[in-house]
């Protein structure tokens, strides 16, 4: 009997490996690909961008998110029914510190709940946070690369505009001060996948973890394209194609 086709993300069973990597952009999707050995587009629908290739001789697999936290738990609860049990998020973060510039990394070890999918899931007081042996191999990676990071906790927002503008949106002072209690409580960055991800992870019990590359200094956002780091994106990449490459090494000498 044919493998069911899942109708999100258009694949089956067998067309991904159980590592899988989970960019946001389809673009970045492709851009890891290139990293994977003999990758192959998988399938393409709607946001979701799926190749598989091999890393250390094991099928591993990437597939694009799109933006935000619904999208994400598709794409995690699909590729998790077709065997992935080990997904990395590879993507971008604006700084909301002053110590957090373009072009560094952080390695989120928790995502503040500034989103809603994680609720559909587990209650509020259920913290959002990675696996924790996924997130120590990423930081190893980071340091045998020799890229500059972070570990610490991240923001994962709803609404993009709500943080780049909270002042003209109607609950403008709810937004102001959630935004200065999480940057005094010591938060580095935000995005708006990780909490979905360590929440809908969790709930699946699979692994999960993150590297993100910083797009902005902190409160720089411009709202320009050409401000966009394409230049910075390798070095996430790179992070979590060694991290991954440490991990199936790890995961085959625990069956010896």
């Amino acid at each position: 009997m044919e493998a069911i086709k899942m109708m999100h993300l258009g694949i089956r069973k067998g067309e991904v490996g159980k590592y899988v990597f989970l960019p946001g952009s389809p673009e970045r999707s492709e851009k890891i690909s290139k990293y994977l050995d003999n990758p192959v587009k998988v399938a393409y629908n709607r946001e979701f961008l799926t190749f598989t290739g091999s890393l250390e001789g094991v099928p591993v697999s990437v597939t694009s998110t799109g933006i935000g936290g619904p999208s994400t738990a598709i794409a995690i609860e699909e590729l998790y029914q077709c065997g992935a049990d080990t997904m990395i998020r590879i993507g971008t973060c604006a700084s909301v510190s002053p110590n957090f510039h373009k072009g560094d990394l952080i390695i989120p070890n928790g995502a503040v709940r500034m989103e809603g999918t994680g609720l559909h899931y587990l209650p509020l007081e259920f913290p959002a946070v990675p696996d924790f042996e996924t997130t120590r191999i990423i930081e190893a990676a980071a340091v045998k690369l020799d890229y500059a990071y972070q570990v610490g906790v991240t923001i994962t927002k709803a609404g993009f505009f709500t943080q780049t503008r909270p002042e003209s949106k109607p609950v403008a002072p709810e937004l102001i001060q959630k935004w200065t209690a999480y940057r005094a409580g010591g938060a580095v960055a935000t995005s708006m996948e990780c909490a979905s991800l360590f929440i809908v992870g969790a709930s699946l019990g699979i692994r999960t973890g993150a590297v993100l590359v910083s797009a902005t200094n902190d409160a720089s956002y411009s709202g320009d394209v050409k401000d966009y780091p394409h230049g910075y994106e390798h070095l996430a990449i790179e992070t979590g194609i060694e991290a991954m490459r440490m991990m199936i090494r790890m995961d085959r000498e625990a069956k010896r």
